[in-house]
């Protein structure tokens, strides 16, 4: 499948921000099953780029603007093209053993109900059984709902209230493996989404575990299933904050605000159908 992503974000200050810098972790890289045809990230004027990669091997650019401006954008346009590995994650860059991501994180770190949760869905088997019995349930206690959460929201809080978005989903999966001594990690990246929806808020976010044999594996607890073809993964973390799509600060301004718009669709599908 190729897949063809625009990501535009915009930053709007009430008064004039003098300079800023952002981590922009928006770019994909190649691995087994996904290939990046093209990809590209365009700047308003005054904004300089400098890549390189962070210490989980993601692509990182570092973007720099001076100069006095109420708006600042940046546009990402791309395409990828993936193959349905179900889910086993192979070829990718791996810079830390797996036991790495055994670290609770302040987001993703669990409480007692999460560890009683992840321990009931223990029921013996192996690995790959445990895990994908984690997700069935958690799938039924959690809800997707946006707008009950925020960037802050830990995974004891997301568990409790049963509700939030794909990154809440994902801390809580993360939890509960780790309870159960499995490593695990988030991942942020881009879904086509299967009711055709083509504008997005936001990315979307699943983690990955660490199974003997195998490597490692994607879950989806916001749809209930392993990542497929319509997946496209950009970065790695212990939690959302080491994967994070924008992080950064500024000078002067106030009352910083994010305009995020996300566009996915399929490319190719109408020459596809007329050849």
């Amino acid at each position: 499948m190729r897949i063809r992503i625009h990501h535009q974000t915009t930053y709007s200050y009430d008064r004039p921000a003098q300079s800023m810098v952002q981590l922009l972790r928006l770019t994909p890289r190649d691995h087994e099953g996904q290939y990046v045809r093209r990809w590209r990230i365009d700047l308003d004027e005054g904004g300089v780029l400098r890549q390189r990669e962070d210490s989980f091997g993601n692509i990182l650019h570092v973007l720099s603007a001076t100069g006095r401006f109420s708006t600042f954008t940046l546009a990402v346009d791309g395409e990828v093209e993936t193959q349905d590995t179900a889910g086993v994650v192979r070829g990718a860059i791996e810079r830390f053993p797996p036991e790495l991501y055994l670290r609770e994180t302040a987001l993703t770190q669990p409480d007692a109900a999460i560890a009683d949760f992840a321990r009931s869905t223990a029921n013996g088997a192996g690995t790959l059984a445990r895990l994908h019995e984690l997700l069935r349930a958690l799938t039924r206690h959690m809800t997707f709902e946006i707008g009950t959460t925020d960037a802050t929201t830990t995974a004891a809080q997301a568990f409790a209230q049963g509700r939030g978005v794909c990154q809440d989903l994902a801390h809580v999966f993360i939890a509960g493996a780790r309870v159960l001594g499995i490593p695990c990690r988030y991942v942020g990246g881009h879904l086509l989404r299967s009711d055709g929806a083509e504008e997005q808020e936001a990315g979307h976010a699943w983690a990955e575990a660490y199974v003997d044999g195998l490597g490692w594996v994607g879950f989806d607890p916001a749809n209930g299933i392993s990542p497929t073809d319509a997946y496209v993964r950009v970065g790695i973390g212990l939690d959302y904050l080491g994967a994070a799509p924008v992080r950064g600060a500024q000078i002067g301004g106030s009352e910083e605000k994010l305009a995020v718009a996300v566009h996915v669709d399929q490319a190719g599908q109408q020459q596809q159908q007329q050849s």
